[in-house]
């Protein structure tokens, strides 16, 4: 198997739409009166979901009008709220089929599907043109990239001059193995992580500048630590990621906390550009 198929097959399996469509139901949210509020507690499917989205839009220069890529879209939650936010025009790009699918259903369920656009394809060789795209961003998807230089550097190759591109990720800590089951990988299969010094020097090589390194670790370690209160006193709300993570959920969250307070994971957010 591939490392594409491998990753692929472990972000999604079977309907996930037809999954979303049923939890909706049990929360009862109307599917016809729906909204992209209404959908953020499950389609920002990364760590810390929609607060980490907002978080990473706020440090963003976006314009109206502008053109974004989202490489590793999962569902299109982060596309259709920046594209809402800033009235701009996001294509999201996911190695998982079933995630892309979903993207572009849901964006019709909203009516947004003139503002986004969702394709299937790897985000190590981009189906754009050269400098196509304002600006772009990847929301905790590089731990399953194992070409980090191809995906840095296809990034670069679409984005125009001056253009912002934006990653958030799990870096490798100090301590060598995070434990398993984590978001990325249930035993280490696909996941590919680099120490965040490793990830900006990749960065310089593709040839973008002024990069800004943001420790997350802490507000990510809030979250999951929020998750697993919640989760042990029954309070685990009906509509969340966990439709997604599937039925190791709970331990899936505890790893995520645990490596991060012993310092196998280091979460980061960094933004940088391509040069005028």
């Amino acid at each position: 198997m591939t490392n594409a198929q491998s990753v692929s097959d472990h972000w999604g399996k079977g309907d996930v739409y037809a999954r979303i469509l049923e939890a909706m139901k049990l929360a009862e949210i109307d599917p016809n009166f729906a909204t992209i509020e209404d959908l953020a507690p499950v389609d920002h499917f990364h760590a810390r979901g929609f607060a980490g989205t907002v978080d990473l839009a706020d440090v963003l220069p976006i314009q109206e009008g502008d053109r974004l890529v989202d490489i590793g879209c999962g569902i299109g939650g982060p596309a259709r709220y920046l594209a809402k936010r800033f009235h701009c025009h996001v294509d999201g790009l996911d190695i998982t089929e079933p995630f892309v699918e979903a993207a572009e259903r849901l964006s019709m369920l909203v009516g947004m599907e003139d503002m986004v656009e969702f394709r299937h394809g790897d985000g190590q060789k981009l189906p754009y043109k050269n400098e196509a795209f304002d600006g772009g961003y990847a929301q905790h998807v590089t731990m399953n990239v194992p070409d980090r230089d191809a995906f840095f550097a296809d990034a670069f190759r679409v984005l125009k001059p001056g253009a912002f591109f934006a990653l958030t990720e799990h870096g490798l800590g100090e301590v060598w193995e995070p434990h398993h089951p984590v978001p990325w990988s249930e035993d280490g299969t696909g996941a590919h992580l680099m120490r965040p010094s490793d990830t900006v020097a990749a960065l310089e090589r593709a040839g973008f500048s002024r990069i800004q390194v943001t420790n997350t670790g802490a507000k990510y370690l809030q979250g999951y630590r929020a998750a697993i209160e919640r989760s042990e006193k029954g309070e685990a709300p009906v509509f969340g990621v966990h439709i997604l993570l599937g039925e190791l959920a709970p331990q899936i969250v505890r790893n995520a906390a645990r490596n991060i307070e012993e310092d196998r994971t280091h979460p980061v957010q960094i933004v940088c550009f391509k040069s005028k």
